[in-house]
């Protein structure tokens, strides 16, 4: 059994009227630290102030990702970046949180980190040239290209088949998916929507298929 953070070191930081932002060093000092080569005794020194969620407080980031990738789920997240789109980071931290496999930027290799979080630590990220590329990887894997994109004859996601193992693409802030990739999917599917607006944000779009996807298949 994981040995837990005591009460002692709860959440530090902040005000009665904001959340904490982590945990303090480990009480009693380092005679009283916890045995397992996943602690970091740097942050069992001084606190763990990182994104994480409490079972991962003071580990060492390479020890959460060999922890993560002993669970991952089969489902890929792709997007398209010819733009330097904000949205990315967004979406590689959603991907971190419903423990995507892989996430696959298309286009430019570099991608704005910053509403990642620092979640991209702990996420497999790779990159691809191109489309081409995208696509022959996904072929070779035998994995099928799901398209989200509010197009003609796309499917509500509701209503859609959604394999377990797939890889969800996504497209950039208002142009959305490219004619290449939109060709490369085996599907394309849609997120049904009430108001006036043609288009939610992308990076909302990818959290609700995200959780969709979780939804039917996590345990």
């Amino acid at each position: 059994m994981e040995e837990q953070a005591p009460a002692a070191a709860a959440e530090t930081g902040g005000s009665s009227a904001q959340p904490g932002y982590g945990v303090g060093p480990w009480p009693g000092g380092e005679s009283d630290w916890p045995e397992g080569e996943q602690y970091d005794p740097e942050l069992l020194a001084t606190g763990d102030t990182r994104n994480v969620i409490d079972r991962y407080r003071y580990w060492r980031m390479e020890a959460i990702v060999a922890d993560l990738d002993t669970q991952r789920h089969p489902f890929h997240v792709a997007i398209e970046n010819w733009q330097h789109d904000m949205n990315i980071g967004s979406i590689v931290r959603s991907a971190n949180a419903f423990l995507a496999d892989t996430v696959h930027i298309i286009g430019r290799r570099r991608w704005n980190k910053r509403g990642a979080m620092v979640t991209d630590r702990y996420q497999h990220v790779v990159h691809h040239e191109d489309v081409e590329t995208f696509a022959a990887w996904a072929a070779a894997e035998g994995i099928p290209i799901i398209a989200v994109d509010n197009v003609s004859g796309a499917v509500p996601v509701d209503r859609a088949e959604l394999p377990q193992t797939c890889v969800l693409l996504f497209g950039q802030e208002g142009p959305g998916l490219s004619d290449a990739a939109l060709a490369a999917a085996s599907a394309h599917i849609e997120i049904t929507q009430y108001g006036s607006t043609r288009s939610i944000n992308a990076s909302a779009a990818a959290a609700v298929i995200m959780y969709e996807w979780c939804r039917r298949y996590a345990g």
